[in-house]
């Protein structure tokens, strides 16, 4: 069983490299336990295109865990990390906040994103995560910490069709990731994020809103979750876009 989720990540990895677009790699996604970005790179012997590739990694590792990860990135010449706080779960570790520098009851982004710019100097470009869902002055006080910390870009959660959140984190001046959500099952992304669905979501289409992301934020990046494998690609992506 094992080996065929390494098979299927590994074709699923080439085939990302081979419409020549980049990958992010979750890190224990929704809580439960898996083998991490460089680990299954390793197994399958695949190539790491290090300005293709954003490793996420998340807090819910012990100290001793977190550093040999770290020196296997630096090794690997890895060069994005995507660090969020993460999915809990009772089979994964929490880290100690105090190892790392943190002075709360529990690690937070922003404590190991210092911790990773600390420790390892120069050696990767951490970013953040950034939720458009909570109160805009918190999000951006909290963001703003993130890039005190030494977070030099963010990957919003999705969003649909221009957010006014958004808007104002460009006023930030980092690079911003948007998230498009390419799943037509709109409820599932309001459940996660805790939003009621509103009229925007009616007959929610995907292709449509990612039109949108890259009308309304031409600068910005666009990431898609929630992206069937089934699909051909090539109908959707920005340079077929008219």
């Amino acid at each position: 069983m094992v080996e065929q989720h390494l098979d299927r990540f590994a074709d699923r990895y080439q085939r990302i490299m081979n419409a020549g677009l980049g990958l992010s790699i979750p890190d224990n996604p929704m809580g439960q336990p898996r083998m991490g970005a460089l680990e299954s790179i390793g197994l399958k012997k695949l190539q790491l295109n290090s300005n293709r590739i954003v490793m996420n990694l998340n807090t819910f590792h012990t100290k001793s865990e977190l550093d040999e990860m770290l020196k296997k990135a630096v090794a690997a010449k890895l060069k994005y990390i995507l660090v969020v706080r993460g999915d809990g779960g009772p089979l994964l570790s929490k880290l100690d906040p105090k190892s790392i520098g943190g002075t709360r009851g529990v690690a937070t982004s922003i404590d190991l994103i210092r911790y990773i710019n600390m420790e390892f100097p120069g050696k990767f470009i951490t970013g953040a995560a950034y939720n458009p869902y909570k109160p805009v002055s918190f999000e951006l006080k909290h963001m703003t910490q993130k890039i005190e910390a030494g977070a030099k870009f963010a990957v919003t959660q999705p969003i649909i069709g221009r957010d006014q959140s958004v808007d104002e984190l460009k006023l930030l001046n980092i690079p911003i990731i948007v998230e498009a959500w390419m799943s037509k099952n709109i409820d599932l992304l309001y459940k996660s994020v805790g939003k009621e669905k509103d009229a925007m979501a009616e007959n929610y289409d995907p292709i449509e809103n990612l039109k949108a992301l890259h009308t309304f934020y031409p600068e910005c990046c666009v990431y898609l979750s929630m992206l069937s494998f089934k699909q051909d690609w090539h109908q959707i992506l920005p340079q077929s876009i008219k």
